[in-house]
């Protein structure tokens, strides 16, 4: 441990700053490599004894590209097995689905300066399209089985909503619709349920898109939450025939819009008033109360009130327990959040494949933590009163 001391030291000594993270990430990825070793030889490098299982047999030379540039690696070789250090396992899906995108705008000749710069950043070199090749077949077979997977099960609760990103069609940037549902199942469980992309948010887009869920296994939908998108409406009716809820938060954004600058934090508490309330009934009596309290100063605040009372209250026919994660587009906000920053890194996709091939990645990866963390998002309890299949709970039977 002092030999190590010392050399870290002498490196930071004599190395430049341009240098030093490169030299000190090679530096760090030797220990790890020769401690690996050392475990599985059972002695350490050049040490004698009894308990000894392999020897080492030289060295292979390997380059790793990292974010701060190439780092030469002298990988140790063994004489009865081989070794491979486990940071050099493949990148996060996501991460891979990154890079892919990058390196198919670069070779398509399509990248900008932003994207050039992103790409030596990354360390990357010599990017060849057979290079790109694979790593997109290994990236889009576990997309496409996830985005295609059967929906097994009830799923009361459903939010939908689109966030949008550039591409290139036919030679020209446009803007795509990335559409997004999320749901939780008869367990509680959050989980994604599927994507698509479209030139827009159409009714007839969201029909498919939601016709494909119920062909996929999607039932037992309750309430679908999601903004107040007219064609995303219609589709709700005609597939799912479930409540609709519309966003809370968009909702104030909107009837904030007519209060005026003066008489934004007034409206907002009175009509916060009404989300206050312990059941639907007190919900609505309060909910009418302040549109008309209102009515004679802002009739138009009024009257967009009364239109969408019974769409912004909706929730509140659900179980109490339910209704703070019911009553806006947050749960699948935050996820579109994390799209839109990975996304911003590409700037514009070379084409529809790529936008599929990250975003689902991301998705996937979203998933994936979602399956592994040991709460569910409701309690198995709570989801029964709203399931089709509510579970059976057996007394407890006397010693």
């Amino acid at each position: 441990m002092t030999a190590d001391m010392m050399n870290l030291q002498a490196l930071l000594e004599k190395s430049s700053d341009t240098d030093l993270l490169r030299e000190m990430i090679a530096f760090a990825a030797q220990r790890l490599m020769d401690l690996e070793v050392e475990s599985m030889t059972g002695a350490g490098h050049g040490v004698r004894s009894a308990d000894r299982l392999n020897y080492r047999n030289g060295y292979r030379d390997r380059d790793w590209e990292t974010r701060a540039g190439t780092v030469e690696l002298r990988i140790p070789k063994l004489r009865k097995s081989s070794y491979f250090p486990g940071f050099l396992e493949p990148r996060r899906m996501a991460e891979k689905a990154l890079t892919a995108v990058i390196q198919e705008a670069y070779v398509q000749g399509v990248s900008t300066r932003s994207v050039d710069d992103l790409v030596k950043a990354m360390g990357m070199s010599g990017i060849s399209k057979s290079q790109v090749s694979r790593l997109c077949g290994e990236i889009d077979g576990k997309i496409k089985a996830f985005l295609e997977r059967p929906i097994e099960g009830d799923w009361p609760y459903v939010w939908l909503d689109a966030t949008y990103v550039k591409a290139r069609r036919d030679g020209r940037i446009v803007s795509v619709a990335v559409i997004i549902a999320v749901g939780v199942n008869g367990d509680g469980r959050r989980e994604v349920l599927g994507m698509s992309i479209g030139a827009s948010e159409a009714e007839t887009f969201w029909t498919d898109f939601l016709r494909t869920l119920t062909r996929r296994g999607l039932r037992g939908v309750k309430l679908v939450i999601s903004d107040a998108h007219e064609g995303l409406k219609a589709a709700i009716t005609k597939v799912l025939n479930a409540t609709w809820q519309r966003c809370r938060i968009h909702f104030m954004r909107n009837v904030l819009a007519h209060a005026g600058k003066q008489g934004r934090g007034v409206v907002s508490a009175f009509i916060g008033t009404a989300f206050a309330q312990p059941d639907a009934d007190a919900a609505h009596k309060q909910w009418r109360q302040v549109a008309d309290q209102l009515r004679p100063k802002v009739k138009k605040l009024a009257d967009f009130m009364d239109d969408a009372e019974n769409d912004v209250l909706a929730y509140m026919d659900f179980p109490p327990a339910h209704r703070t994660k019911l009553h806006s587009t947050n749960p699948i906000e935050r996820v579109n959040g994390e799209i839109k920053r990975r996304t911003d890194v590409v700037g514009i996709f070379p084409n529809d494949e790529a936008i599929i091939r990250l975003v689902g990645a991301i998705l996937l990866e979203q998933n994936d933590e979602w399956a592994v963390q040991r709460g569910r998002y409701m309690t198995l309890e709570s989801v029964a009163t709203v399931s089709d299949n509510p579970i059976v709970l057996l007394s407890a039977v006397p010693a």
